[in-house]
């Protein structure tokens, strides 16, 4: 979870705990047993270890005599669900949605900084490729099946590649471009996108490759859009930074991963070798 995020979390634990003392349980257990819950579910809550519901919300205020607090703590709440969305609840209609979602991001956003460790980022992406990975998505979350329509709704953004004054700072690991979906076919495709793109006046497009020195570790994949907002994905969620000091460790992140990055004719021997090596494989 991100910083803002958890302290966010820690932070209304911390009201709560005080909640339980004033009303005179001098222990997590009493209070469990006055609310019919495990004492290890207070705790948590207590602790900042697990997200309450608003209906945890309104319990708790009810047992401990705080009901005036509840409309605040329920705005926190939802501000903390905000900074962190799970997967399988963005997604409970399909792709689809959440792709449309980003499109208004995209749209006023002058300055981005891209960081994909293991796949090209989804602007770059071919309607193959981009096909292949919401395949992924749908199995793995176990959600409507809109591929489709969610391929197509994320291939709207690369009309923003075109438009405007935008620039566009990507930065791809090596490994994104052997990752393989969809077969040698899909990534040969994929990877001669990615030399089309190398020659647009508003995308730099740098490769780290696999045995360079770095100055950070790759960590996660990361978006940031201006120096407004940074999306992180993890598998079980994508969460938002917003908090400037936040935003700012990102671009520290990105400045060090762009020193090991190489372009121009270094890179595109970086995916010309990919290509080659799909070639081959398609061949034996």
């Amino acid at each position: 979870m991100s910083t803002q995020a958890q302290e966010a979390r820690e932070a209304l634990g911390a009201r709560l705990r005080g909640f339980r003392k004033d009303a005179g349980f001098t222990s997590g257990r009493a209070l469990a047993r006055e609310l019919g819950w495990q004492e290890s579910k207070v705790s948590r809550l207590e602790n900042g270890k697990q997200n309450a519901s608003e209906e945890d919300i309104r319990t708790w205020c009810t047992v401990t005599r705080q009901e005036g607090h509840i409309g605040d703590l329920i705005a926190t709440v939802r501000h903390i669900d905000e900074l962190w969305l799970e997967w399988r609840r963005q997604l409970a209609t399909g792709a689809e949605k959440r792709q449309q979602a980003a499109l208004p991001v995209y749209a006023k956003t002058k300055v981005f900084r891209i960081w994909h460790p293991t796949l090209v980022w989804g602007t770059l992406q071919t309607p193959e490729y981009a096909a292949e990975t919401f395949k992924q998505v749908v199995s793995f979350y176990q959600i409507p099946d809109d591929a489709e329509a969610a391929t197509a709704k994320r291939l709207e953004r690369s009309r923003y590649l075109y438009e405007g004054d935008r620039v566009f700072n990507v930065l791809l690991a090596e490994q994104a471009l052997y990752s393989n979906f969809g077969g040698p076919d899909v990534m040969k495709g994929q990877l001669d996108r990615l030399r089309f793109a190398m020659h647009l006046p508003r995308v730099s497009l740098g490769l780290v490759p696999r045995d360079a020195p770095l100055a950070i570790w790759p960590g996660n994949s990361f978006s940031m859009f201006d120096d407004k907002l940074v999306l992180v994905e993890t598998y079980s969620a994508e969460f938002s930074v917003t908090q400037p000091r936040e935003v700012d460790l990102y671009a520290k992140a990105f400045a060090l991963l762009r020193h090991s990055a190489v372009y121009g004719v270094a890179a595109r021997d970086l995916i010309s070798r990919a290509i080659q090596h799909f070639e081959q494989m398609a061949t034996d």
